[in-house]
């Protein structure tokens, strides 16, 4: 007896959702392929010119991946960048201000390894994250839904960003960071993550 399916071919919407996910689950594994059987201290080393580091760059992406998809459920207040009193664009961007917004030392952070960090914990929170950002994407209805981007002087004014967007942004700059951490890995010991 030959069985037949009688389930009903998945809309559009679905199918794209489950490409853009799967997109991004590849790319993400790509990043942190590049880790595997590294020490702690050796996903802390910068052995290029950059101040990059293995570790340092699975961190920014997850934070990067976590303001995103805070983004698609709250919209802009996700994303502040606002400045202490007294503190321009201007002078923040040349390096003057008087003091530095949280959020910028945070960003400045993500990019490299605290004390008592491991990799380990970085690739459980960036596996949490991934979780949280699958959860969200399944329960968006619409991934044309959009939301106006904060104010920031590399924002266009006025841009708005939706759901789709927010996601071929992820996967973007996942893919890309996949790129530069193999070349971190492969000055380090001479592997890459393909």
């Amino acid at each position: 007896m030959t069985a037949t399916s009688t389930t009903t071919p998945p809309s559009a919407l679905d199918a794209e959702r489950a490409d853009l996910l799967a997109q991004l689950a590849t790319a993400r594994l790509t990043l942190t392929n590049t880790v595997r059987g590294l020490s702690d201290e050796q996903g802390g080393e910068r052995p290029t010119a950059s101040a990059l580091c293995l570790g340092g760059l699975i961190k920014h992406v997850a934070s990067m991946e976590e303001q995103w998809v805070r983004f698609v459920v709250e919209g802009p207040s996700a994303m502040r960048y606002d400045l202490p009193d007294g503190v321009t664009w201007e002078d923040f961007a040349a390096g003057a201000a008087s003091e530095f917004p949280q959020w910028a030392v945070d960003h400045q952070n993500d990019f490299r390894m605290l004390p008592g960090e491991t990799l380990g914990g970085i690739i459980a929170r960036y596996e949490r994250i991934a979780a949280r950002s699958e959860e969200v994407v399944a329960s968006v209805p619409d991934l044309s839904a959009t939301h106006p981007l904060p104010e920031a002087p590399w924002h266009e004014r006025g841009a708005v960003r939706s759901v789709r967007r927010v996601l071929m942004h992820v996967i973007a700059e996942t893919a890309q960071h996949a790129g530069h951490a193999d070349i971190l890995r492969e000055t380090l010991d001479g592997q890459t993550s393909t």
